[in-house]
């Protein structure tokens, strides 16, 4: 069953990125008019689609912006624009802040608002802060970084826009994101290569408890946010709203691959870090009538059978 029209078109911001890239594949299955957004170019390492319309332009720069976007209606618009970064303030932090609230300030000024049947602004579980788990999304977020701010101002702003001009927005707060593509640099891809290279690697004690939820499952989510309307004005988590600890999916991914030497507590806890962080997804049951539907062991396998094709293919 289709989620979008096919005569729908949608805007897909930051189309290139891992969430990005699956999103717009899943798209496509509903609608030709798929476009998307990105501050690269055709260089990019990232496959580029040839049903798709590719603009290129910085969301922090309006005029550049408004010249990419100009003409253009889109029945709904998801934003997936800016990256994880946790840089301080005094640091270079304010850059974070302009990409991801400024950023968002320039998407929706340059929208035709006339076209738009929904708008979901990707969020993110580092707007808690270190608040007790599991999070619901009615406690007062407690932003620690630049990016954590920002990511919190966007949220107001979406929240604010529906409530007094009847803005089509909602809010999707995300767990740890895991699947095929996802950057080489974060947590699971370092595991499972080290682990299909039989290295030996370093590893914190590994007690942590996280919340990590499959990209397909995310994929599903962010579009039926997109198109219900009980999901207007709304902050919605998206993830497993199960707590696993990080050494458990570790050694996880050693059963599955049958590889991996980790020295755990090799690397000291982070300064500040949260032991528990994992969400309550009882709203995102009730709104959207979405719960993940792939298990852990599943979605590792899916993973771990892209990075040996990626591996073997080096």
């Amino acid at each position: 069953m289709n989620v979008f029209g096919d005569d729908e078109s949608v805007l897909v911001v930051g189309g290139t990125g891992f969430i990005g890239a699956h999103l717009v594949n899943k798209c496509l299955n509903d609608t030709p008019f798929v476009t998307c957004l990105n501050l690269e170019g055709s260089g990019s390492s990232r496959l580029f689609l040839p049903d798709v319309e590719y603009l290129q332009a910085d969301v922090s720069n309006k005029k550049q912006l408004e010249s990419a976007l100009y003409g253009r209606s889109f029945s709904y618009v998801i934003n997936l624009s800016g990256y994880i970064d946790h840089t301080n303030y005094f640091s270079g932090g304010r850059k974070t802040i302009e990409t991801h609230f400024a950023g968002l300030l320039n998407l929706i000024d340059c929208l035709d608002r006339d076209a738009l049947k929904g708008f979901v602004q990707i969020g993110s579980s580092d707007e808690y802060g270190n608040l007790p788990s599991p999070i619901g999304e009615t406690v007062r977020e407690m932003p620690i970084s630049p990016y954590s701010l920002a990511k919190v101002a966007a949220t107001q702003f979406i929240q604010m826009l529906s409530r007094t001009e009847e803005f089509p927005g909602v809010v999707l707060r995300l767990f740890l994101v895991y699947g095929p593509g996802q950057d080489n640099k974060r947590f699971l891809p370092q595991i499972i290569k080290g682990c299909l290279k039989d290295e030996s690697f370093k590893t914190s004690e590994g007690k942590q408890l996280r919340d990590f939820c499959y990209i397909d499952d995310i994929v599903d989510a962010i579009m039926k946010a997109a198109i219900l309307p009980e999901a207007r004005g709304q902050v919605i988590n998206v993830a497993s709203g199960t707590p696993v600890s990080i050494r458990s999916t570790i050694e996880k991914v050693i059963y599955l691959i049958g590889n991996g030497k980790p020295c755990f507590g090799g690397h000291p806890y982070r300064v500040g870090e949260s032991m528990q962080l994992y969400a309550d997804i009882s709203l995102a049951r009730q709104l959207l009538g979405w719960e993940p539907g792939i298990t852990q062991e599943d979605g590792l396998k899916e993973t771990i059978k892209y990075y040996k094709e990626q591996l073997e293919n080096e």
